[in-house]
């Protein structure tokens, strides 16, 4: 299992739901933190409790809606002079349910897509030299497990390309030490969720991290969250090593 004592790792939508879950995890072990939201200042909360954890920690601000403002951020994280060995690609957006379904516009599409398949990519882009150069890197792009709703139909096509071209990614890093793979963390009681979700944040933990502990030099699997319910990380790491096929493009089913 990677140890991220003293590694960095950039989280995106940590401001709240399970990126904020996800960062204090990830704290909880020492890992050091650039932590991104729509503007920085709504990090403040996650910002100062993880650094209360003794570990560094860092917080940008972007618009992913906004793709300057996702290369504007992307210059900041390199003024910080760090090296970003973990990338958690948490935030998006659901732009819309359309009952009305037939009437979708455009819009629905293009800003989907802007926030949930470019943004991340540009990041996982802009990392994945550096990580070369190292020989280390851990990608984990979140997916969502949305299927047979045209109600949602910007989002879950988005979210279905964002899976298509990491997984096609993922290919060229298999069997380095650059694991990149997606996670579904199932439906959750966050902004996107709703509060009628069936689930509570904390549940996601520890599969929407798992993929950033892996150390098999496997890529391309989609390591649900809803395979490591209620375990340890050493336990989901064990699971997450042994038995997960790559993904196919399909749902996801958990591997016994």
């Amino acid at each position: 299992m990677v140890d991220v004592y003293g590694r960095w790792a950039l989280i995106t939508g940590a401001a709240r739901g399970i990126g904020y879950g996800a960062a204090k995890f990830m704290a909880e072990r020492g890992c050091n933190l650039i932590l991104h939201g729509r503007t920085a200042d709504h990090c403040d909360k996650v910002l100062a409790e993880v650094r209360k954890m003794g570990v560094q920690a860092y917080a940008v601000g972007a618009e992913f809606s906004s793709l300057p403002q996702v290369e504007s951020m992307l210059a900041e994280i390199d003024a910080l002079g760090v090296d970003v060995d973990i990338v958690l690609n948490n935030a998006g957006m659901q732009i819309a349910y359309r009952t009305d379904h037939l009437n979708t516009p455009p819009s629905d599409y293009e800003e989907s897509f802007k926030i949930n398949t470019i943004a991340p990519m540009m990041i996982v882009y802009h990392f994945l030299p550096k990580m070369e150069k190292r020989g280390f890197g851990r990608i984990v792009n979140t997916t969502s497990g949305i299927r047979l709703e045209p109600e949602q139909a910007g989002y879950s096509a988005s979210k279905a390309a964002l899976d298509k071209v990491t997984m096609d990614l993922a290919a060229k890093y298999e069997g380095t030490d650059i694991c990149i793979n997606i996670t579904d963390p199932g439906w959750c009681r966050t902004d996107l969720g709703g509060q009628h979700a069936p689930n509570a944040p904390e549940s996601s933990l520890p599969g929407v991290v798992v993929g950033a502990f892996i150390d098999d030099k496997k890529s391309g699997r989609n390591l649900s969250a809803g395979n490591f319910y209620g375990m340890t990380l050493e336990e989901a790491v064990a699971k997450a090593e042994n038995g997960f096929p790559r993904y196919s493009g399909s749902v996801a089913y958990p591997v016994e």
